[in-house]
């Protein structure tokens, strides 16, 4: 009768020190806790977008993707090169390189389908083609959004994103000026 005690005393206080850790894993001295981002998760806008208060709220996380991405996209058209007339422009990735966002360094183009992915199919015209409730400014009206993907028929032409019609395409030529979404982490690609 002792042991059964003993034992049970000894489920109650591991049980107890288990839900105890796990309350507490949920915010650490570093910060909050967000689970491990994963492709195949659907999130609702609420509780999918985080807005990084610790980078003056100029960046958002998407849970779903782990990517971070700028708050706004540029408000200037950048070309994906640049051709002999446009020689002083900055190109949309040198543009994305050497940007600093929430004193943070690191950012990159994103690829066709890190892009794609802030796509919600369910929205309709006019646009922007976001999930209801979406954190980022600066998004309505935008037609075409630069990735840093080439197309594998037209090596002249690039892969882009439209917010104003929910649409996927590529575009050509290069020299063509759109605007540009920096994003941060993930996997990328560099293929200039």
């Amino acid at each position: 009768m002792k042991r059964r005690l003993s034992y049970a005393f000894g489920l109650i206080v591991l049980g107890t020190l288990a839900f105890t850790t796990l309350a507490h894993a949920q915010t650490t001295s570093a910060g909050p806790y967000y689970a491990t981002p994963s492709w195949d998760q659907q999130l609702p806008a609420s509780t999918r977008f985080i807005v990084l208060s610790n980078w003056n709220s100029a960046a958002v996380l998407d849970r779903e993707t782990g990517l971070v991405w700028e708050q706004s996209p540029s408000t200037a058209p950048f070309p994906w090169t640049r051709d002999a007339a446009a020689f002083g422009t900055l190109t949309a990735a040198e543009h994305c390189a050497t940007l600093s966002v929430g004193n943070r360094k690191g950012w990159r183009l994103p690829t066709i389908q890190e892009l794609a992915s802030l796509l919600d199919p369910s929205q309709s015209s006019p646009g922007p083609f976001l999930p209801t409730g979406h954190p980022f400014s600066n998004v309505v009206g935008v037609n075409r959004v630069l990735s840093v993907t080439t197309s594998s028929i037209d090596t002249n032409t690039v892969w882009f994103v439209s917010l104003s019609g929910g649409g996927v395409g590529d575009l050509g030529p290069k020299t063509e000026q759109d605007r540009v979404w920096c994003v941060r982490g993930g996997q990328g690609a560099d293929s200039q």
